[in-house]
């Protein structure tokens, strides 16, 4: 066990790293530890289902800082190491060896697992999930070899893993339970448009389907079986169904988990110790009034930095808006905001939301609750501004430069 107690972070993703980096930009003197269960350095994970996917960017351009930094910087990496137990009361957390590591702040950045298939065949070759490093490259390696592929789960790994399979020129078949892709995050008047984009791009999007087994020849994957009792013809499957937060050790620490580990507005746990940011954060929201877990880039890399300075003492809020962007074939978009479970009364188109070039807000009771600004660029801030503002707008003819000014 260590005998100077520094801050160690669990976690060697994106909102670990960003967090090491804040804490020496902010004066932090003291030893500083990732421990990550991966054997690489952290790295980004938005490259992997697409221009990394699609080998249209080097390998070194998804770890997020350089391997030097780290030592420049005393920052200790823990690699391929996992920790198994988390003491509060001891300060310490137990690594895979059995060794103590002791800390006197703790930030668990433990992100999420992607949800398995529970069918007949889920184990069968072939059937890959995208959450690493790792998965990106073996599924990149599979696109090689393989002529049609099955995506199950139309989110927004499921589509950007079509346009990527698109484009290596593979038959895609793309499942969706739902009646539209994205239908509970965009609604049916957006998710309408991808569902478009893909079909125009040769996707065989089915939606309002349900997958009930896999099947397979000598122990590879070969066909989906749907509830109609249809088959799908594949020689490679992607599984898109959803990420589950990695909270099983705050939990057995005794700190406060609900759908991830609960934080307040300072990212601060149940603990006064341990901080929590990332996927795994069920954080508190000042504007919003109500606890949200983020599960995208943008919102890690914002919460390594606040967690890192309430760490030290200092008195700072996380109160960021959801946000996140996707790049798919021609499309690239922008979406700030968070509707919520309440959902919301009116979408406002500004332009042809099949041309191509658009923004989309979505509204309650006049307010403008979310925005997505697609293939129209540099409005994202304004976007964020004008929700913050919480005013009600004339949105077909207000001019997002100016609307912060």
């Amino acid at each position: 066990m260590t005998s100077d107690p520094g801050f160690v972070i669990v976690g060697a993703g994106l909102a670990g790293a960003k967090a090491a980096q804040a804490l020496r930009a902010e004066g932090f003197a003291g030893s500083i530890t990732i421990v990550g269960d991966e054997p690489y350095r952290p790295y980004e994970r938005p490259p992997l289902s697409k221009e990394y996917l699609q080998g249209r960017s080097e390998r070194e351009k998804v770890f997020v800082h350089p391997e030097q930094w780290y030592s420049e910087h005393g920052i200790d990496l823990l690699l391929g190491t996992e920790v198994t137990a988390v003491d509060p009361a001891a300060h310490e957390v137990t690594l895979d060896d059995g060794a103590g590591l002791a800390y006197a702040k703790l930030l668990l950045a433990t992100g999420s697992t992607p949800r398995r298939l529970t069918v007949a065949g889920a184990g069968l070759e072939g059937i890959c999930y995208l959450r690493r490093l790792d998965d990106s490259e073996r599924i990149r390696t599979a696109f090689e070899k393989a002529s049609r592929v099955a995506i199950i789960g139309a989110g927004w790994i499921g589509l950007e893993t079509a346009a990527a399979a698109r484009a290596a020129g593979l038959a895609v078949t793309l499942l969706e339970q739902a009646e539209l892709p994205l239908l509970r995050v965009l609604g049916p008047e957006v998710a309408d448009v991808y569902a478009d984009l893909h079909r125009r791009h040769g996707v065989d999007l089915r939606c309002k389907v349900h997958v009930t087994e896999v099947h397979g020849h000598g122990g590879r994957v070969s066909s989906v079986r749907l509830d109609d009792g249809s088959d799908v013809a594949a020689d490679l499957v992607l599984v898109g169904v959803g990420i589950a937060p990695n909270s099983d050790l705050a939990e057995k620490a005794g700190l406060e988990v609900d759908n991830g580990i609960t934080v307040d507005e300072h990212l601060r746990t149940s603990h006064p110790d341990i901080y929590a940011a990332g996927d795994v954060a069920n954080a508190y929201h000042p504007q919003l009034q109500q606890h949200i877990r983020v599960e995208h880039w943008a919102n890690a890399r914002r919460q390594g930095l606040v967690a890192a300075q309430a760490m030290l003492g200092q008195d700072v809020v996380y109160d960021r808006l959801p946000y996140f962007f996707s790049d798919q074939y021609d499309m690239g978009m922008e979406y700030t905001g968070y509707v919520g479970a309440a959902g919301h009364d009116e979408v406002v188109f500004r332009g042809d939301p099949h041309g191509g070039e658009f923004l989309a807000f979505w509204l309650s009771g006049g307010r403008v609750l979310a925005g997505m600004n697609v293939n129209t660029w540099d409005v994202a801030d304004n976007i964020d501004e004008l929700i913050r503002s919480q005013r009600t707008v004339d949105l077909q003819t207000v001019d997002l430069q100016t609307v912060n000014q």
